[in-house]
C-alpha cells in the first residue's frame, strides 16, 4: 500500500434515507498528508489504494484518534470530537488529483479551495455537477428534495417553521469555512469552493462562485464567476461581470492582475495584467475589436481583445461618439503594436 496521498480529510455529513450523501463538512482537510499519518489510519479504515470515501463508526473514530495522538495532535483532537457524532462520518482519501468519483470527494476539493490550500483551477473538478445533488438548504440543514415536503409537515405539526434558504447544488461557503481576514456583507453570495484571500472585502452585491476568487487584499462589488482569479489590490465595481469558462477537463482561467479597476456594469472575457482599467458599462470579450491609440489619440491599429490579454497598464474605454472600443497605455501604442508583432 502506498502511503502517499494528495489529500485526506475526516468529515461529518448528511445522508438521505437511501444512504446517499447530500453534503460533508471537513473541519481540518489536509493537502499532502504525511506518510506516517496515512500509515496509521489506513489499517483502521481498511484503505488500500486509490481515491475512496470510506464511512466509519464512532468506535473507529476513537481508534483513529488514539492512533494519531503521537502523529498529528490536530487530527487526533478532531477525531476525538467526531467520536461524539450522531451524524454519519466519512474519511475521504485522494491518492491522485483525478476526475471526481464521489460526493464526499467533491466536497473535499471544494473545502481545499475555501481553506486556501489550493488556488482556483489548481484542482481537477471534472464531473463535479453530477456528483453534487440538488439540495434544499434549510434551517435544519441539508434535506433531500424528495423528503422536503414531509419534513416541512413534521415541522408544522411541532409548531416549528422549516425555512428553506435556497435550492442548489452548492451551499454557502460560510456554513463550512470562514477564512481569516475577510469582510463579507452577504454570506449567501459566496459558494463553497470560493477562494477568498486575506484582506478581501465582498460588498452586498458581490458574488464569488466556486473555483474562483481573490488573492486579496481587494474590493469585490460585482460578480467573480467560475474561472476568474482576481489579483491583489483590484476593485470590481458594482454589477460588473468577470466571466470565466468551464468545459469538461479543459479549464480556462481568467486572471485579473494586481491593482485593476473594473467599473460598474463592466465585464471581461480576457485575462488582465496589472493596473488595468475597464470603464463602467464596457464589456470586453476575446473577440471584441479594440482600437489601439497612441499618446496623441491617433489610431495605430485595430486588434482583437485576446491579443491584449495579460498586458499591463492599459485603459479600455468606449468612444462616446463612434461607439468604438479603444485602448490607451502608459507606453505608446506604437511600442505595444511592435510587441504584439514580435509575439506573433
Amino acid at each position: 500500500m502506498s502511503t502517499t496521498l494528495f489529500s485526506l480529510a475526516f468529515g461529518v455529513g448528511t445522508q438521505n434515507r437511501q444512504g446517499g450523501w447530500l453534503e460533508v463538512f471537513y473541519a481540518q482537510p489536509l493537502l499532502n498528508p504525511s506518510a506516517e499519518l496515512v500509515a496509521a489510519v489506513a489499517p483502521i479504515l481498511g484503505y488500500t489504494e486509490g481515491n475512496q470515501a470510506i464511512t466509519f463508526s464512532v468506535a473507529q473514530a476513537s481508534q483513529l484518534a488514539d492512533a494519531l495522538k503521537g502523529v498529528d495532535a490536530v487530527q487526533a483532537a478532531l477525531l476525538t470530537r467526531l467520536a461524539e457524532s450522531h451524524k454519519p462520518l466519512v474519511a475521504t482519501l485522494v491518492a491522485e488529483d483525478a476526475p471526481l468519483s464521489s460526493t464526499p470527494e467533491a466536497y473535499l476539493k471544494l473545502h481545499l479551495l475555501s481553506h486556501r490550500l489550493v488556488k482556483p483551477h489548481g484542482l481537477n473538478l471534472t464531473g463535479i455537477f453530477p456528483l453534487l445533488p440538488n439540495v434544499a438548504w434549510t434551517s435544519q440543514g441539508a434535506i433531500d428534495l424528495a423528503e422536503l415536503a414531509e419534513r416541512q409537515l413534521e415541522a408544522r405539526l411541532r409548531g416549528d417553521l422549516l425555512e428553506v434558504f435556497s435550492v442548489d447544488k452548492f451551499p454557502k461557503m460560510t456554513d463550512y469555512v470562514v477564512p481569516a481576514g475577510v469582510r463579507i456583507a452577504d454570506a449567501a453570495r459566496l459558494r463553497l469552493g470560493a477562494y477568498v484571500g486575506e484582506g478581501t472585502t465582498v460588498m452586498h452585491e458581490g458574488f464569488v462562485n466556486f473555483n474562483a476568487g481573490t488573492e486579496g487584499p481587494g474590493m469585490i462589488e460585482g460578480r467573480v464567476s467560475a474561472g476568474v482569479f482576481v489579483g491583489k489590490g483590484s476593485d470590481l465595481g458594482g454589477g460588473c461581470s468577470t466571466m470565466g469558462t468551464l468545459s469538461g477537463g479543459g479549464n480556462i482561467v481568467i486572471k485579473v492582475g494586481e491593482g485593476c479597476l473594473i467599473g460598474a456594469n463592466a465585464g471581461i472575457g480576457i485575462p488582465l495584467g496589472d493596473r488595468n482599467t475597464v470603464e463602467s458599462g464596457l464589456y470586453i470579450t476575446a473577440g471584441t475589436k479594440v482600437a489601439l491609440l497612441d499618446e496623441n489619440n491617433a489610431l495605430v491599429q485595430v486588434v482583437k481583445a485576446r491579443e491584449l490579454a495579460g498586458q499591463s497598464d492599459l485603459l479600455f474605454r468606449r468612444n462616446s461618439q463612434t461607439g468604438a472600443v479603444e485602448c490607451k497605455t502608459h507606453k505608446s501604442a506604437i511600442e505595444l503594436n511592435e510587441a504584439l508583432h514580435a509575439h506573433n
